[in-house]
């Protein structure tokens, strides 16, 4: 099971329950460089309480298109608030994203 699979089992059953927000109105988003992560959302075996754990996948091309077809101006967008939640990290998702990555942050 990926990254990307277990962060979404994860926000629909930890932060569900910790935010007392149902599963079922919880949409899971993932940004990913490889279009293969597409096919793995919708695998059956990673469905968690009968339902994908992850929604939706976009690849970074598609975020990028997003965001140029929108116009969207990062400079000019108000700060956000981080997620208390699952906030803090280690650093080893950064090296997922670029090849050999996934074995780099294993090992």
């Amino acid at each position: 099971i990926s990254p990307q699979q277990i962060f979404g089992a994860l926000t629909k059953t930890y932060y569900a329950d910790k935010a007392k927000i149902p599963a079922k109105d919880i949409f899971t988003v993932s940004i990913v460089p490889c279009t293969a992560k597409k096919a793995e959302s919708r695998n059956p075996d990673h469905q968690v309480r009968g339902e994908r754990s992850v929604d939706a996948v976009l690849t970074t091309r598609d975020l990028a298109k997003l965001i140029k077809d929108n116009k969207i101006d990062f400079a000019n967008l108000e700060d956000g608030k981080s997620d208390p939640f699952m906030g803090e990290y280690t650093g080893g998702a950064a090296l997922f994203g670029q090849s050999g990555g996934v074995m780099e942050a294993a090992i």
